[in-house]
């Protein structure tokens, strides 16, 4: 059995369950990897890359990933205003752990077939 820092992954200070908190609902994980393969993108070609998001579901991700330090959202005050999102240092941490995720899932996939 591996050896963990903490003891239990089911603790109110479970740093798992933090990560978790920030990008396990649905759609975050999928709008991080589009802007990490994409770069700075607007909204709607963000969108775009997300087949069958609705707007209020990618509207609110993208919030609540900006609230978490994930995203940035800059304005551009043009006419209409011009608004990108982008990946921040935090995100760029968590794309090798997520690539490792990925090659884990196909393994797995690998297996049941």
């Amino acid at each position: 059995m591996m050896e963990t820092h903490y003891n239990c992954p089911c603790l109110e200070t479970c740093p798992l369950r933090y990560a978790m908190s920030i990008i396990g609902a649905k759609w975050k994980v999928q709008i991080l990897c589009a802007l990490n393969n994409g770069g700075r993108l607007r909204y709607n070609a963000l969108r775009r890359k997300l087949d069958g998001i609705a707007n209020t579901v990618l509207a609110g991700a993208l919030r609540e990933l900006e609230k978490d330090g994930m995203v940035v959202r800059q304005e551009f005050m043009e006419v209409p205003v011009r608004v990108e999102y982008t990946t921040t240092e935090a995100c760029d941490k968590l794309m090798p752990i997520l690539e490792s995720l990925s090659n884990w899932g196909e393994e797995m996939m690998g297996r049941e077939r």
